[in-house]
């Protein structure tokens, strides 16, 4: 059987901060290579994808020789940190843009939901968008509209239906146009991370739904997600990449294994050393050190064990503490947020020095065995000054978290919570 698609030596260049090639000059020098048949004299310059660092070329390859095949049916997961060229890579199968280098083959009708409003006119009403989308998928009236009260239940929007999406929040843009692309039958459904503007149970519908045409109806679905439970769900293989190329193509399990590798790697570098970071600069994380209840340092934190995280900053200036906003959520090995602690819930009160520490006090730490990233950043006035994301690692001991002489299993998911059970009899 023919792959649903097939990408060969594919390449995508850019000329930073212009359209085409940005002078008359270079088009001019493009288009007299071409006529002579001689090739693209500006293909054989440019740099990595790598947004962490300056560069000298004004020219960037966004993606660089991408090799694939994507059985009919497969839900293949396409994964990488921000910047990868995940979002390029779809734009490319989506005919949104034209590759600079290489071929595409595709097998069927193509839907893509890339971003909130993909597809949508905002001046029409949902009612008219959905059979504009379906139109542009190469489908009549009548299958359109077989399928229209199906689109609207699942999208939950009845109610507006009739009204301009432009007056629609994005969570009701994403469901109607997930709903739309989703139901409308094509051969290969291309969705990046956009679903994540919806709430928990439409994202749960919608994995249910990519599953449901996929295995059901054997159709192709590429995701792209940062939510690593979620392609573990869905997808039966997946691509890493990484500055604009393609790292590893393998099963999902092992692909996800080898970015958790990569998160850990970059957690271990030295902050100051961490070209990443964002933000203004008017305050600057310098350090952490972690402290148990006697106030020892430690390199492990125990389950149970109450926690002090102790975090060194310098600053521009001196600033009340209720201007700032100062947070430190830990992930588990597959991305998944299990906590934050973030400051403005409580009125700390205080003053942020030029220099200083800022203490984060966990009691009856409530994570299980295992190692866990963190993100940490810190704002003035509602603008980010530092945030640094897999800042570092946490790695945590079995302890006895609920004091019963027991350790909980390293199996257990999530967070640990206190509970008991009672035996009521009549």
């Amino acid at each position: 059987m023919k792959p649903a698609i097939k990408v060969e030596n594919l390449s995508k260049q850019y000329r930073l901060g212009t359209v085409g090639t940005g002078t008359f000059a270079h088009d001019v020098n493009r288009w007299w290579h071409t006529v002579r048949g001689k090739e693209d004299p500006y293909l054989k310059i440019g740099e990595a994808n790598d947004r962490t660092s300056k560069g000298n070329s004004e020219y960037v390859w966004a993606l660089q020789d991408i090799n694939f095949e994507v059985k009919q049916g497969e839900v293949l997961g396409i994964i990488g940190k921000n910047g990868a060229g995940k979002s390029t890579l779809l734009k490319l199968l989506s005919r949104v843009t034209a590759p600079t280098t290489g071929s595409i083959k595709a097998r069927g009708r193509i839907a893509s939901l890339l971003e909130v409003g993909t597809g949508f006119h905002p001046e029409l009403t949902g009612r008219e968008n959905v059979f504009l989308n379906g139109a542009i998928m190469g489908m009549t009236k009548p299958e359109i509209r077989s399928k229209f009260d199906e689109i609207v239940a699942f999208a939950g929007c009845e109610r507006y239906i009739d009204t301009p999406v432009k007056r629609y929040s994005s969570g009701m843009y994403v469901r109607l146009a997930f709903a739309v692309a989703a139901h409308l039958e094509p051969e290969i459904l291309i969705v990046d991370e956009v679903l994540a503007v919806g709430d928990a149970e439409f994202q749960k519908k919608a994995i249910g739904k990519m599953k449901e045409v996929s295995q059901g109806g054997g159709r192709t679905v590429l995701f792209v997600s940062h939510n690593m439970a979620s392609i573990e769900q869905l997808c039966d293989s997946c691509v890493l990449m990484e500055n604009g190329s393609i790292k590893s193509v393998n099963t999902t399990s092992k692909v996800i294994e080898q970015y958790i590798s990569m998160n850990l790697d970059k957690s271990s570098v030295s902050w100051k050393d961490r070209n990443d970071r964002k933000g203004d600069k008017k305050v600057l994380f310098e350090g952490i050190s972690l402290f148990n209840n006697d106030n020892k340092k430690i390199d492990s934190v125990l389950t149970g064990q109450d926690l002090r995280i102790k975090i060194s900053y310098s600053a521009i200036d001196k600033f009340s503490f209720n201007r700032v906003k100062i947070s430190l959520g830990l992930r588990d090995s597959k991305g998944v947020l299990l906590f934050s602690c973030p400051s403005d819930i409580f009125n700390v009160g205080g003053i942020l020095g030029l220099k200083g520490h800022l203490n984060l006090n966990i009691p009856n730490f409530p994570l299980p065995e295992g190692v866990y990233t963190y993100n940490i950043f810190i704002e003035v006035d509602k603008m980010v000054s530092d945030w640094i994301q897999e800042a570092g690692i946490i790695t945590v001991v079995g302890g006895d978290f609920y004091k019963t002489g027991k350790l909980p299993p390293k199996s257990h998911p999530g967070v640990l919570i206190n509970y008991n059970w009672e035996v009521l009899n009549k």
